[in-house]
């Protein structure tokens, strides 16, 4: 999360010494969790000591990610967290949160193309086009010439377009499952 610039809409979260999270936009209580919640949401927000007024954003934010990691969603394999932990007090160490910075935020554009390549696969986007010329290739070279290609597909065909489409299908659900 890029550092809040003045004049944005951030929310300040004040920390007390009991570890309580208090909301200053909405007067309340909250939790780490909601805070999570509002890092999906792409919601700028600050967390400060409530005691020393100490920017303490960073700290919490590391705590969120421990509580995920421990509630199952692993996403930081283990040799990952051994080279990240091997970057500190190397010569490199300072370039190293620019750097992974700019490749989540290239891996996320990815993701978004990839994510309006799938929506398309299923209305004639580039998968579809690819899968019709995969297809033809397979009916090419299973009839032994081009002309085999325009005939109309056997039923062996169809159940294996079929089952292509399945897995497709499937593709797209484990895809829109990971962005969830």
């Amino acid at each position: 999360m890029a550092a809040p610039e003045p004049g944005d809409d951030v929310v300040i979260i004040k920390k007390y010494a009991n570890r309580r999270l208090y909301d200053t936009e909405s007067s309340s209580y909250i939790t780490l969790e909601r805070l999570a919640e509002m890092v999906r949401q792409k919601r700028e927000f600050k967390v400060v000591d409530a005691k020393s007024g100490e920017d303490i954003t960073h700290n919490v934010l590391t705590q969120i990610i421990m509580d995920e990691e421990s509630r199952g969603g692993t996403m930081l394999p283990i040799n990952f967290l051994r080279q990240l932990i091997s970057m500190y007090g190397d010569s490199m160490q300072s370039m190293v949160p620019q750097y992974l910075e700019a490749s989540l935020e290239a891996f996320q554009r990815n993701q978004s193309q990839f994510r309006d390549a799938m929506a398309g696969a299923f209305s004639g986007g580039p998968f579809a086009d690819l899968a019709r010329r995969n297809m033809e290739m397979f009916k090419s070279a299973a009839g032994g010439n081009a002309a085999s290609a325009a005939a109309a597909p056997t039923s062996e065909q169809e159940d294996e377009i079929d089952r292509l489409k399945n897995q497709l299908a499937e593709l797209q659900a484990k895809v829109d499952k990971l962005v969830k």
